[in-house]
């Protein structure tokens, strides 16, 4: 789905027109976003304009409070092309830099909703702060909203479909799942598989000349949040699917520093289930997880990692069987 995306305020047309807003660093475009975007759809609809997605890159907390970059769960294509899915029209990447920071809340509200997008409706989850020292809250926005001539849409960002009891979904909550390996709840909560990507490379061919099970292996950038060392089932695809061509297999995936051959170098890899003829080397893939089924193990002989990575790819079968 195509959407248009603007680095920067200065890339906004000016002839864009009236917008429904939608706010928000928007990590793992999760249940939660899915209903602030949701909403602005219906008000874009009800109103004849179009939604436009504000993100805050790079994550807030590394420009205020000098914190390490949360690891990332979509990366910016991704995000985009999921904040279209649900409802964007455009997303606008907003740099968010010290400057950013210290706007008080009226000025952040003229120079980016008002001047720039020309809001009619403003989505935010009902914890929304903004402005300097994050003074600016769901009251602050809606006093303004009177003032400038917009509404606002607060949203509690709950996940009733999820079916994991949560009260309230987050990027944070979700991260958490993925570093334990709970990669069920975590693909609830967002709705959809927890997915890494980046290019196939070559390893050290191991699994083709050693174990019986070639697998191909994802260098993905160092911020990504990959889930906890061990074994799973899920999914390997082309992020570029060529025409005509197979793009999605079914898998076992693991994660870990093959601890039995004395690694210490974290790799992620996937064999592609029942399938040894693909050559994956250079593409860009991802890897979707959906069920764990062990940790990470050491074994004292070889023998016995085949033997285990065997089991490993029959319950691997069993649990895709009935994904499509």
């Amino acid at each position: 789905m195509d959407v248009r995306r603007w680095h920067g305020l200065a890339e906004v047309p000016l002839d864009w027109g009236r917008s429904v807003v939608a706010i928000g660093v928007f990590d793992g475009v999760h249940r939660g976003h899915q209903a602030i975007l949701h909403t602005a759809a219906a008000h874009a609809r009800r109103l004849k304009a179009r939604v436009v997605a504000v993100v805050f890159e790079p994550h807030p907390d590394v420009v205020v409070h000098g914190l390490p970059h949360p690891a990332v769960l979509t990366p910016a294509e991704r995000k985009a092309a999921l904040l279209a899915e649900h409802g964007a029209d455009a997303v606008c990447v907003l740099p968010f830099t010290r400057e950013l920071s210290r706007l008080p809340a009226e000025e952040f509200v003229r120079r980016v909703l008002v001047d720039k997008l020309n809001a009619a409706v403003v989505a935010v989850g009902e914890d929304f702060r903004f402005g300097s020292d994050a003074a600016g809250d769901i009251s602050t926005l809606r006093n303004l909203g009177e003032k400038y001539c917009f509404t606002v849409e607060s949203i509690r960002l709950l996940g009733p479909a999820s079916g994991t009891g949560a009260d309230r979904i987050s990027s944070t909550r979700i991260r958490r799942y993925i570093a334990e390996g709970d990669v069920e709840t975590a693909g609830a909560e967002l709705g959809r598989p927890h997915r890494v990507e980046g290019v196939i490379v070559h390893g050290a061919a191991r699994g083709r000349e050693l174990l019986g099970f070639p697998t191909a292996n994802l260098d993905c950038p160092p911020e990504t949040a990959v889930p906890a060392d061990g074994v799973y089932a899920g999914r390997l695809l082309l992020t570029e699917p060529r025409d005509g061509a197979e793009s999605c297999w079914p898998a076992a995936i693991s994660v870990g520093t093959n601890p039995t051959f004395e690694g210490n170098t974290r790799t992620v890899e996937g064999y592609a289930l029942d399938r040894d003829d693909l050559d994956l080397y250079g593409e860009p893939m991802a890897m979707e997880f959906l069920y764990r089924i062990r940790p990470q193990e050491r074994f004292d002989n070889i023998e016995e990692l085949i033997e285990t990575m065997g089991r490993d790819v029959r319950r691997a079968r069993e649990l895709m069987a009935g994904e499509g």
